[in-house]
């Protein structure tokens, strides 16, 4: 069968409509197959912290959202479970804002309203014939596993549990994070600067997530304000409660004759680095620079083409997972000489004034234009 698309990705997310559209403006003809649309049981509770690059880039697309969906985050303060701390502001970095926390449905919205008045995308309801197949289906890819590609998984001992709470306090623009044993606790700030909604992702080990969902409604916000030292004052659920399976894990391969992977379908993090769209977004924008830099001769689907753009990820990714495993099973670690170490770690590197910017700037991606791709 003759293809009649250049380009079909499969997925419906953030990342694959990003690159949908990313796609059709390099004049690319674009098939989006986004599946059967299944009803949604209960509201989209997931916030994203998005760096400067996954910024400009959304917003280069015209899809970044209004400031009340895209909250600036002006200090992130990170504690210990032994009296460690280190804090960013955004001000030392000489930065607009550390990080943005995107709203997941706004976002989404804002993709499916730009792909649908954009002529060289037709959206389809399973996959067509195309020169490159390119697959953002999640972590749990069905194309990837027709395609043989080992995903190497390493499950924590955690589940993340996603919610909204109202604070009795503004959150003041500032992201939190805890450290305590087995758990990590994050505060997202939502609403834009003056707000006082904030997003929960707390990682903990499935029986405690168990017993967390089974809670009432006081009862979850109680072990909320404990765990957080009431650091916003009383706090009242406003969502759902959400819960997944933590994991590391990398594709053996991204690419083949003919297609590509992207998104959690080629990688997935721990999201007490808060990369893990980033990441996904860092994937389309290469994707779309290498097919835009092709040789004029050169199919899309080109083989050693694509591997140009699998070079350029995978260490990066590879990378960022480390660095987040490294800390996730530090702080996990038992015993007394762990904690003090990790607790002084902390406080130290609070110190280490040229590190300590060199992480931020990494973590921030402030080097933006060299990820956008041309147009």
């Amino acid at each position: 069968m003759v293809a009649t698309h250049d380009i079909c990705i499969r997925g419906s997310g953030i990342v694959a409509r990003t690159l949908a559209l990313l796609l059709a403006r390099e004049r690319l003809r674009v098939a989006l197959a986004t599946g059967e649309a299944a009803p949604s049981a209960a509201p989209d509770v997931r916030a994203y912290a998005l760096n400067d690059a996954s910024r400009a880039l959304l917003d280069s697309l015209r899809c970044w959202p209004a400031v009340q969906d895209a909250t600036p985050v002006q200090r992130m303060e990170v504690f210990g479970d032994d009296g460690g701390a280190v804090h960013f502001d955004a001000a030392e970095q000489g930065a607009a804002a550390l990080a943005w926390i995107v709203d997941v449905p706004a976002l989404e919205a804002l993709l499916a309203d730009a792909v649908r008045f954009q002529p060289r995308i037709e959206p389809v309801s399973q996959p067509v014939e195309a020169t490159l197949t390119v697959v953002c289906e999640g972590r749990a890819s069905a194309t990837r596993e027709a395609y043989g590609v080992q995903y190497e998984a390493t499950p924590y001992e955690q589940h993340a549990i996603a919610t909204r709470l109202r604070c009795a306090r503004p959150h003041g623009q500032v992201a939190r994070q805890w450290f305590a044993g087995v758990e990590i606790l994050g505060f997202l700030p939502l609403g834009g600067p003056q707000g006082d909604t904030v997003a929960v992702v707390w990682s903990v080990p499935p029986a405690r997530a168990e017993a967390l969902l089974a809670e009432d409604e006081a009862g979850f916000c109680a072990a909320i304000e404990a765990a957080s030292g009431s650091a916003l004052g009383a706090v009242q659920l406003v969502a759902e409660r959400a819960r997944w399976p933590l994991q590391l894990a990398r594709a053996a391969r991204w690419v083949g004759p003919g297609w590509a992977l992207a998104g959690d379908a080629a990688h997935s993090v721990h999201p007490l680095s808060g990369q893990g769209l980033n990441l996904g977004l860092a994937d389309a924008a290469a994707l779309a620079r290498t097919l835009h830099a092709r040789e004029y001769w050169r199919s899309v689907g080109d083989l050693r083409l694509l591997r140009r753009y699998e070079r350029e990820r995978a260490a990066d990714v590879w990378l960022t997972g480390s660095v987040t495993d490294a800390l996730q099973r530090l702080f996990l670690a038992p015993g007394d000489a762990a904690r003090t170490l990790r607790n002084r770690g902390l406080s130290g590197f609070d110190r280490a004034g040229w590190l300590k910017h060199w992480v931020a700037q990494r973590a921030m991606n402030l080097s933006a234009a060299r990820t956008l791709p041309p147009h």
